[in-house]
């Protein structure tokens, strides 16, 4: 289905048992929502029900123009929007990578309208934060950002075929539509709006006080072990830190049955 909202129209999925509990789905860079289809069937299964979302910039009807348009409110504010079209006052909140970020957001922010957290391998803001001032390790996994935000990043993420995030795990099917005329531009605004100017501000997230689970693989080359860890720091209410073992930064992806049951045992518990 679409939903319009801001003047853009979303690409949704609302499937799976009409009376389970909800969780909402949020993506990552450079992947859309299709990322979560190995598990989305495992959630079923176990009676949720799921919602997921080609984020702004990543739906083709949900590209503005302007580096602004990408601002963390705007991100949490279209996943608030569509819940509320969708008449759902209540859900748990999954994010990985850049969906991740959100999630943390709408979990702090919005402690009445989300039950739970799950967070896949990207930690609190402020355990970033932490992380990225206490050792080069952090420094150095997130050195790629400096040529996202670059203004010729659209060209060097696109050379060779996307040769660059081929080599980082991404598959040919996932980059197909960023390799369509105009479709980086969007995700990549994310790091822009983001990631540049006075980034501990634009980041800045309270404390988490609902349930939250943390899940880390350890071969993610991106996000290292320190800013999993600490987010336990912000974590006010019942925490769970879960690693998965020989798994790479698409967690999702290559680890559905792992991810499923974390989620899907964070829904039981509370």
């Amino acid at each position: 289905m679409t939903i319009d909202h801001d003047g853009l129209s979303f690409d949704v999925r609302l499937s799976g048992p009409a009376r389970g509990p909800v969780a909402v789905l949020l993506h990552g860079f450079p992947v859309d929502s299709r990322c979560w289809d190995d598990v989305i069937p495992r959630l079923h299964e176990s009676g949720m029900r799921t919602v997921t979302i080609d984020q702004r910039g990543y739906s083709p009807g949900a590209r503005p123009e302007g580096v602004d348009a990408y601002t963390l409110d705007k991100l949490t504010g279209d996943v608030l929007a569509i819940l509320g079209h969708l008449n759902i006052a209540y859900s748990m909140v999954v994010g990985h990578d850049w969906g991740g970020i959100v999630a943390w957001h709408l979990a702090a922010n919005n402690p009445g309208r989300f039950t739970s957290l799950v967070a896949i391998s990207t930690g609190h803001p402020s355990a970033m934060r932490d992380a990225l001032a206490g050792s080069d390790d952090q420094r150095e996994r997130s050195s790629y950002i400096k040529w996202f935000v670059a203004p010729d990043a659209e060209d060097t993420i696109a050379a060779d075929g996307g040769a660059r995030l081929r080599a980082s795990g991404v598959t040919d099917a996932e980059l197909a539509p960023l390799l369509e005329p105009g479709a980086l531009t969007g995700p990549l605004n994310w790091y822009r709006a983001n990631f540049t100017g006075d980034i501990a501000t634009k980041l800045a997230c309270p404390p988490v006080e609902i349930p939250t689970t943390m899940v880390w693989s350890d071969a993610d080359s991106a996000l290292g072990r320190d800013q999993a860890e600490l987010s336990g720091r912000y974590a006010y209410g019942d925490y769970r830190f879960s690693v998965v073992t020989g798994v790479d930064h698409w967690v999702p992806q290559n680890a559905p049955a792992a991810v499923a049951s974390e989620i899907a045992l964070r829904s039981s518990l509370f």
